[in-house]
């Protein structure tokens, strides 16, 4: 078959998402949701049935056995209804828990890689909140009332086995209803969709106060952030007030026209009885009947709004799950133990077009110590983030002895990497499980010999706990110097055979500084290589090598002594 430029093949077969197919995994629960959906709708004529009887059988013949009987029927099929529905409530939150469970994993995947895709996303937790938001509908009413929808045409048809000018009346009644079920998605849609998206702002610039708190206060920001604040609050408020306006209005607007048409239809079912087209039950039992056939469409004109926002959600995090796949497990490779080799690489910020990184080409043996110097914006820590794999790479190849680095996964990679960010991050939990990188199976001897390498370790033992202090959210308990040093045993934890640091003396005293000597001189004399972004001197000492970044270009690199010198003689020519 033919394929024409950008039109897309209509017999291949379209790959469905992974929210499709985690929650085809139900199949067998929705089947069952909905064979208990049709009991239960059969169920719901007993009542109409009932009122029949008691007025066509009972009253005439005023037999008290019969009523009794008809009583004991009915109590009984009542309370396989309620049963019944008790089940399919249950088996609908197992529905949407299995979905949370199935995918959970993936969402915490996609919050931890979401920075480096979409960089300056405004709520950084919307994937957890957009499954959180299906699970909640999933396990609410308006499903149910979907399942009850199709049973509609079944109450009609009765209405209209009674009378047809009753069936006509009811079938009236419901196209009016369908009709504000239409202007129910029409109307909220919208507003739902513009709330979410100010959601979305409104918790990112919570989180970014609450990050900088110190910053906020000390430099008087708060008012100026408030008033940001409440201008987005305040757009948020106004859409979720629409929304909720449109659906509650609609909602009430068809609830009462249902009782409406259900006085309407007792008034209909008089008037035949009066002509003597009816007998008297068809009256009650057809305003039961005509008001069951319209309950499902006004649950669903009640939950649209909850529908509107699973939809929104659905959309997000499938775009979400599509913009950053899963990826398989590659097979597993070797240590690597000789080479770390750069090929024309050029990098840029994640949702950024600008070139940072431009053709980097170098190669660095097992031994070696790099350290990158330059200018403030010239691309060193875009440099370091590509190393370790944090951005990739926009053209070029990374490798450790010759495997690139996406022929790793990244659990298999980072075992063999260290890696100390310029803005240290450390987890709520102690300092040996930070250190370990919360490795359950750590032993004891590792994470002591990274605590040393480090030289933070008589450090940790004046901790009021020692390895085993809670160091709080952040790290919050350690200073920003404690902090750093912990990160750096962090990076040197498992001996990774490729160590690279970003500024990594930034907030280190003297004796900091010559604990970082000692840490990369280690890694040298191991057969690692160590990589360090450098601003002061000091971070210079142990290595080899050096090579200058200049606008996001190799100026130079090569052996330290030769290389700073020239530096100095261009300097010196220069002035």
């Amino acid at each position: 078959m033919v394929k024409k430029a950008g039109f897309q093949d209509v017999d291949a077969p379209v790959e469905r998402s992974e929210l499709a197919q985690a929650l085809s995994q139900c199949r067998a629960a929705f089947v069952s949701v909905g064979l208990f959906s049709a009991l239960i709708n059969v169920l719901m004529l007993t009542g109409p049935l009932f009122m029949l009887q008691v007025y066509d059988r009972v009253l005439p013949s005023r037999s008290v056995e019969t009523l009794v009987g008809f009583a004991i029927l009915v109590i009984i099929l009542y309370a396989f209804q309620a049963i019944l529905e008790g089940i399919r409530g249950r088996l609908m939150s197992r529905i949407g828990t299995h979905l949370d469970e199935s995918l959970s994993s993936r969402v915490y995947s996609i919050i931890a890689k979401l920075p480096f895709f979409a960089r300056g996303q405004g709520d950084g937790l919307r994937p957890v909140r957009d499954l959180d938001q299906i699970r909640s509908f999933l396990s609410g009413g308006g499903p149910t009332a979907m399942f009850d929808l199709p049973w509609i045409p079944v109450y009609l048809a009765l209405c209209f086995l009674f009378h047809p000018l009753i069936g006509i009346a009811a079938l009236a009644g419901g196209a009016v209803l369908f009709v504000i079920t239409i202007l129910a998605e029409y109307m909220t849609r919208r507003p739902t969709a513009a709330a979410a998206e100010l959601a979305a702002s409104r918790n990112g610039l919570l989180e970014a106060t609450r990050r900088n708190a110190e910053a906020v206060h000390a430099m008087g920001m708060a008012d100026r952030l408030n008033d940001r604040w409440s201008e987005v609050n305040a757009g948020y408020l106004e859409h979720q007030r629409r929304a909720y306006d449109v659906a509650s209005g609609l909602s009430t607007l068809s609830r009462a026209l249902r009782l409406l048409i259900q006085s309407v239809i007792l008034g209909l079912g008089a008037y035949l009885v009066i002509h003597e087209q009816a007998s008297a039950g068809v009256i009650i039992a057809s305003s039961i009947l005509v008001s069951r056939a319209l309950a499902p469409v006004e649950l669903a004109v009640a939950n649209w709004r909850s529908f509107v926002g699973a939809r929104q959600s659905w959309k997000s995090l499938e775009q979400m799950l599509t913009m950053i796949p899963a990826r398989q497990a590659p097979l597993a490779l070797p240590r690597p133990e000789e080479i770390l080799a750069v090929e024309g690489v050029s990098t840029t910020p994640p949702a950024s077009p600008r070139i940072v990184l431009r053709d980097a080409t170098f190669a660095l043996k097992a031994g070696d110590a790099l350290g990158i110097i330059g200018p403030s914006g010239a691309g060193k820590s875009t440099l370091a983030r590509t190393l370790v794999g944090v951005w990739p790479a926009l053209r070029g190849r990374i490798s450790l002895d010759g495997a690139a680095l996406d022929n790793w996964s990244a659990e298999d990679l980072g075992r063999h990497i260290g890696y100390l960010p310029q803005g240290v991050e450390l987890f709520d939990g102690t300092v040996a499980e930070n250190i370990s990188r919360f490795d359950p199976e750590a032993s004891p001897d590792a994470i002591l010999s990274a605590a040393k390498s480090a030289g933070v370790h008589e450090l940790i033992l004046s901790l009021p706990a020692g390895y085993d202090t809670i160091i709080g959210e952040s790290g919050e308990a350690l200073s920003a110097g404690q902090r750093q040093r912990v990160a750096l045993a962090r990076a040197l934890y498992g001996d990774p055979f490729l160590v690279v640091l970003d500024e990594p003396n930034a907030n280190l005293d003297e004796a900091g500084d010559q604990a970082l000597t000692t840490a990369i001189a280690s890694v040298r004399e191991r057969g690692g290589i160590a990589v360090v972004v450098a601003h002061r001197p000091s971070a210079l000492a142990a290595t080899n090598l050096v090579l200058l970044l200049v606008e996001g270009r190799i100026e130079r690199f090569g052996p330290k002594e030769k290389t700073l010198r020239g530096l100095v003689r261009s300097a010196t020519e220069a002035a």
